[in-house]
C-alpha cells in the first residue's frame, strides 16, 4: 500500500549514504535548499513551482519530497528535478535517490516506511509478489488517452447569455455564436475562428460560452487551455500513448483552444499544428484565442501562425462607458442575489463605470469591494464612500500622463505628415485633419487650457483650438472610421 504508482525516482551514484535526518535538522537543511533554488531560479518561477513542495524524509541515501497534485509533479520531474538534486546534495551529499510524491495519493500506515539503499532480503521460501503490472488489469492506450485528453473545467456561469455585448465585441460575440450553432457537421466558411484581446476583455467568457453550447447539443467538443493541452501531450507520451492521444484529439468535431500564446516546446508546438491542420482539412470547427494577433504571436511556430490566420480574426476592443455600466448592472444583479439589501445608485454606478476602464475583472473586483463596504459598514453607500472602496483599483489603472508632443508626432506619423505640418500654417485638407485631431486629443487626454494647447500649436488662439475639439467630436458621433482611429490613437498614447 501506498503511494499507488506515483512515485518518481532520480537515481545518483552515491559513494556515502546519508543517515536518516531529525525533523528539526530536516526543516533547517530544506530553507536553505530552498533559498538556493529561489536565488538560482528566481523569485516568480520558485512561487510558482517549489512553494507547495516539502521535504518528508531524508533516510538511507533517499531523499522522499511531496506535491499536492500530479500535475505539479509531472512538470517538477520534467523540468526541475536536477535543480532539486544539486540542492540537496550540497546538504547532504550524494543521494541514491529522490523520490517526489503526490500528497494526495499517499495513503497512511501504521509503521513507518523505510527508504534503504539495500534491497532487504527475502525469507526463504518466501514466494515473491507478482509486479504491479502484472496483478493489475493492464490500462488500455485508448483509456490512458482519454485521461490525457481532458478538457479544462467549465464556469457553468460563463454563457451566451451572461455576456454583456457592447460595439467593442459584437462581431466576436455574433462570430462566436455561429460556431456554437453550426451542428451542421461542416466547418463555417470563416474557420477558424481567431478571438484576440487583452485581459479582462471576454475572449475566455466567450469560448467557454461555445463549449456549453455544443456539449449541450450533443456535439464532440473540447475545451483545452494551452497549459491542458501541454499537459496532456507530455503525461501521453510518459504513458506510450501519444498515437492514441492524437487519434482522440483529431477525432472531435469542435477545438477550443485557449491562450496560445503560453503554447511552448518546438515539439509540442508541431503537434498543435499537426492537430490544427488535421481537424481543418477534415472540416471540424476550429476556435482559439490568444492576447495578440497570430502574427504577432513571436514564439509560435511560424506554421501554426500562417494556419490560424486563413480564418476570421477578430478584435475584442476596450470596453466603453456604457458597455461597462451594462456589466456593472449584471455585477450588481448578481450580488443582489446574495444580499438582497445591496443597492447602488445611480450616481455610485457611474462613477465606477468612469473610474475603472481596464476590463471587466476589475469592474467585477469594484462590485465585490463595494458589496464589501455595504455589508461590513453598514453606511450608505456614497461616491465618496465608493471612491474609498475602489481606490486602489484606480490607482493601479491612472492613465499614463500623456505629453502634447507626443500627440504630435503620434498623429503626425499616423496621417503621413510632419510635426512641422501640424505646427504651420498651412491650411490644406491633408494637414487641417490631423491638426485637429491632435489638439482634439490634447483636450482630452492632458490637463493643459485651451490658451496653453493654442500656443503649443504654432501661437494659435484658444478659439482655434475649441472649434477643433468641436468639430472633431460632431464628425466622431456619425463617422465610424474616425471614431475608430480616434480610439486607436488614444490607446496607443496611453499604453
Amino acid at each position: 500500500m501506498g503511494l499507488r504508482n506515483e512515485t518518481v525516482a532520480f537515481s545518483l551514484d552515491a559513494s556515502a549514504v546519508p543517515e536518516a535526518v531529525s525533523a528539526s535538522a530536516l526543516a533547517a537543511s530544506w530553507r536553505r535548499c530552498c533559498e538556493r533554488m529561489r536565488a538560482e531560479l528566481g523569485e516568480d518561477i520558485f512561487n510558482s513551482w517549489f512553494g507547495r513542495l516539502d521535504l518528508e524524509s531524508v533516510a538511507g541515501g533517499h531523499a522522499r519530497l511531496s506535491v499536492p497534485t500530479r500535475f505539479l509533479k509531472s512538470w517538477i520531474d520534467t523540468h526541475y528535478l536536477g535543480h532539486i538534486t544539486t540542492a540537496l546534495a550540497a546538504e547532504f551529499g550524494a543521494l541514491a535517490r529522490i523520490h517526489v510524491v503526490v500528497r494526495s495519493s499517499v495513503v497512511a500506515e501504521a509503521a513507518p516506511v523505510a527508504w534503504s539503499a539495500a534491497k532487504p532480503a527475502e525469507p526463504a521460501g518466501a514466494e515473491r509478489p507478482a509486479p504491479a503490472a502484472r496483478r493489475a488489469p493492464a490500462q488500455s492506450a485508448a483509456q490512458a488517452a482519454a485521461d490525457a485528453l481532458v478538457g479544462s473545467p467549465l464556469d457553468r456561469r460563463l454563457t451566451f447569455a451572461t455576456f454583456q455585448v457592447g460595439r467593442s465585441n459584437q462581431l466576436a460575440f455574433t462570430a462566436a455564436q455561429r460556431v456554437a450553432e453550426n451542428a451542421c457537421g461542416r466547418a463555417s466558411s470563416f474557420c477558424p475562428l481567431f478571438l484576440h484581446s487583452a485581459v479582462g476583455l471576454g475572449k475566455t467568457h466567450l469560448l467557454q460560452a461555445v463549449a456549453q453550447t455544443a456539449a449541450a447539443q450533443g456535439r464532440s467538443a473540447i475545451y483545452l487551455t494551452a497549459e491542458k493541452f501541454m499537459y496532456g501531450f507530455v503525461a501521453a507520451l510518459q504513458a506510450q500513448t501519444a498515437i492514441a492521444f492524437k487519434e482522440r484529439l483529431r477525432a472531435i468535431d469542435l477545438l477550443i483552444f485557449d491562450d496560445a500564446q503560453f503554447l511552448q516546446g518546438k515539439t509540442i508546438q508541431a503537434e498543435f499544428g499537426h492537430a490544427l491542420n488535421a481537424l481543418l482539412d477534415a472540416g471540424r470547427e476550429v476556435i482559439v484565442a490568444a492576447d495578440r494577433p497570430p502574427n504577432d504571436l513571436e514564439a509560435l511556430d511560424e506554421r501554426v501562425r500562417s494556419r490560424l490566420g486563413v480564418g476570421l480574426c477578430v478584435e475584442i476592443g476596450a470596453l466603453d462607458e456604457a458597455l461597462r455600466v451594462k456589466i456593472l448592472e449584471a455585477r450588481i444583479a448578481a450580488a443582489r442575489t446574495m444580499q438582497p439589501n445591496f443597492e447602488v445608485s445611480p450616481a455610485v454606478l457611474g462613477f465606477v463605470a468612469r473610474s475603472i476602464r481596464s476590463n471587466g475583472r476589475d469592474l467585477e473586483g469594484a462590485v465585490n469591494r463595494l458589496l464589501a463596504h455595504a455589508t461590513l459598514t453598514g453606511a450608505p453607500l456614497t461616491v465618496e464612500a465608493a471612491e474609498a472602496a475602489i481606490r486602489d483599483l484606480i490607482r493601479a489603472h491612472e492613465p499614463k500622463r500623456v505629453k502634447i508632443e507626443d500627440i504630435q508626432k503620434l498623429v503626425a506619423t499616423h496621417y503621413s505628415v510632419s510635426r512641422a505640418d501640424i505646427l504651420s500654417s498651412r491650411r490644406t485638407a491633408v494637414v487641417v485633419k490631423p491638426r485637429q485631431v491632435a489638439m482634439f486629443l490634447a483636450k482630452t487626454l492632458t490637463m493643459r487650457s485651451l490658451p496653453e494647447i493654442g500656443r503649443r500649436f504654432g501661437g494659435r488662439d484658444h478659439t482655434t483650438v475649441l472649434h477643433a475639439v468641436r468639430k472633431i467630436e460632431a464628425l466622431a458621433q456619425t463617422d465610424g472610421a474616425l471614431r475608430e482611429e480616434i480610439d486607436l490613437l488614444k490607446r496607443m498614447l496611453q499604453d
